[in-house]
């Protein structure tokens, strides 16, 4: 006898909670609270290296000019000057000044370039999550995993390359001008200097360029892990739907609540009414009208099933006119909510049963 074994395509993925499916909107909001963001730390440097080389290409000679004249007037003019409180502040104040010509657009370029490298990768953000202390991060399993874990083997890597790449940049740079600098002692020493200076910002701006080239390859990579850590199992976004969503039993008991405090507060408008219309059995509608405070009569209580009977049955312990009439019955329970007016519709129909109520009270009185 042949046994068949049927096989149903299963979703292992689900069972065995791998994290294949991309964040939700919640999961990275909450990661950038936390200060988790896809950024490369090497691209500010890198930037703002390249930035103060190119700032001296631009303006280097003008800022050694500066230099100049401030080495002249402090070893030339102000050697002669008497030393007083006068001289010592006005020699103070024109050396600041012109210090921060020099100084001044090195830091404030410097700001500028940070601020737009880190702005462009994360955007505003300002959080101290990161900053708060972990007792974890005093573990020393956990530190030796991080020593020996794959992100540190890149980080090591990055490192490496880094290194490499600049060696061989100024390797290429000081051989293709050794005959230059073979010949720089008998030349100048203004000669000297210049070759020298021009030189050192060709080395700066080649270096720094490979590493803004490195520093965006390395924010790629970022990005990548980045992805790679707030990827969601498919049982982690039905865990977190259900959270967003409420706990369905919760829910449930909140509106169990709520529902019952609507109840009592009916129950104790009911006494108030002027007349109870039933299904006989099935609704039992509860009506008011004042025409002192009412521009139409209001429902101030309906009920099916148990709670119809347990209207009726506080209209009888109050004394309150109690009428069958099926369709007007319906008509108030399914088109009219508690604390509502009757529609233009139904309002000859109840004013035929109130009219009844009044007269019927008069009969009584």
């Amino acid at each position: 006898m042949k046994r068949h074994i049927f096989l149903y395509p299963v979703d292992l993925q689900y069972f065995s909670g791998e994290k294949t499916e991309k964040a939700t909107p919640k999961k990275r909001q909450d990661a950038r609270k936390k200060g988790q963001v896809a950024k490369s730390s090497d691209l500010a440097p890198a930037v703002s290296m390249t930035a103060f080389f190119l700032l001296l290409l631009l303006f280097g000679s003008t800022m050694f000019r500066i230099f100049q004249n401030i080495l002249r007037e402090s070893l030339g003019t102000y050697t002669t000057w008497e030393v007083n409180q006068e001289n010592l502040s006005v020699i103070t104040s024109q050396l600041l000044f012109e210090s921060l010509k020099i100084v001044g657009p090195v830091l404030g370029l410097a700001l500028v370039v940070a601020f737009a490298a880190n702005y462009l990768q994360v955007g505003w953000m300002f959080t101290t999550e990161p900053l708060r202390m972990k007792l974890e991060k005093l573990n020393p399993i956990e530190g030796a995993k991080r020593i020996f874990s794959l992100r540190t083997l890149v980080e090591l890597f990055k490192s490496i390359l880094k290194i490499s790449a600049g060696l061989f940049v100024a390797f290429t740079i000081l051989w293709n001008t050794k005959h230059e600098l073979i010949q720089l002692s008998l030349k100048s020493i203004e000669a000297a200097v210049a070759f020298t200076a021009d030189e050192v910002v060709k080395l700066g701006l080649f270096i720094g360029c490979l590493l803004v080239i490195l520093a965006l390859l390395d924010y790629f990579y970022q990005r990548y892990e980045y992805e790679k850590s707030l990827r969601m199992s498919k049982q982690d976004i039905k865990d977190e739907h259900k959270q967003s969503e409420g706990d369905p039993l919760i829910k449930g008991k909140i509106r169990e609540r709520q529902r019952s405090m609507a109840i009592r507060r009916m129950m104790q408008e009911l006494p108030k009414a002027d007349v109870v219309i039933t299904n006989p059995t099935h609704f039992a509608v509860a009506i008011k009208y004042d025409a002192s405070q009412m521009s139409a009569p209001t429902v101030i209580a309906k009920g099916q099933d148990y709670l119809a009977l347990k209207i009726k049955e506080i209209a009888k312990k109050h004394r309150i006119v109690t009428m069958e009439n099926k369709p007007l019955a319906r008509a108030l329970y399914n088109q009219v909510e508690i604390g509502q007016q009757i529609p233009e519709e139904l309002f000859k129909a109840v004013a035929e049963v109130l009219a009844y109520v009044y007269k019927l009270q008069g009969k009584v009185k």
